[in-house]
Order: C-alpha cells, then sequence, then structure tokens
C-alpha cells in the first residue's frame, strides 16, 4: 500500500524535468496521482475509514492546486501530464 523507495525513484525518474530534479510540480503530481489511486483502492474495500477519506481529500486539493499552478504556466505540459497519468481536464 505505502510508496517505496524503489518505486517512489521509478516515479521520479519517469517525470523529472532535468537529472537532479525531485520537487518540480510534474513530479509531485505524479507522486500524489499514486498515492491518491493507492488510497481510493483501499477505501473501496473499507468503506467506513473516514481519517483516510480525509486524508485523501487533503491529497486531492494538493494535486488540484498543483495542477492550476502548472495549467496557469504552460498549457501543453498540463495537458501532457493529464494525458500521461488519466486525470480529467477540465
Amino acid at each position: 500500500m505505502t510508496l517505496t523507495k524503489e518505486g517512489k525513484a521509478k516515479i521520479i525518474e519517469q517525470y523529472q524535468l532535468k537529472e537532479s530534479d525531485t520537487g518540480s510540480p510534474e513530479v509531485q503530481i505524479a507522486i500524489l496521482t499514486y498515492r491518491i489511486n493507492e488510497l481510493t483502492d483501499h477505501l473501496r474495500i473499507h468503506k467506513h475509514d473516514e481519517s483516510s477519506r480525509r486524508g485523501l481529500l487533503k491529497l486531492v486539493g494538493q494535486r488540484r492546486r498543483l495542477l492550476a499552478y502548472v495549467r496557469r504556466k504552460n498549457y501543453n505540459r498540463y495537458a501532457s501530464l493529464a494525458d500521461s497519468l488519466n486525470i480529467r481536464k477540465k
């Protein structure tokens, strides 16, 4: 369920903009998307886990703000990122 060090490194490698990039919005959005998908699967099984549901809503809000930032700065990067992560666009 948790994101392992190797899994996180794999996500970073796939979405980084340059070699030492670990904190760009694209990388952050990709990691948040992985965590959101894992929590969504968890909540499908454990429907009454309200603390995890709250955590999920916080992650979704954080990802939404980062996506809005990328969309404002460079729409083409936003569109390609949303397509690669299967995120609905506005």
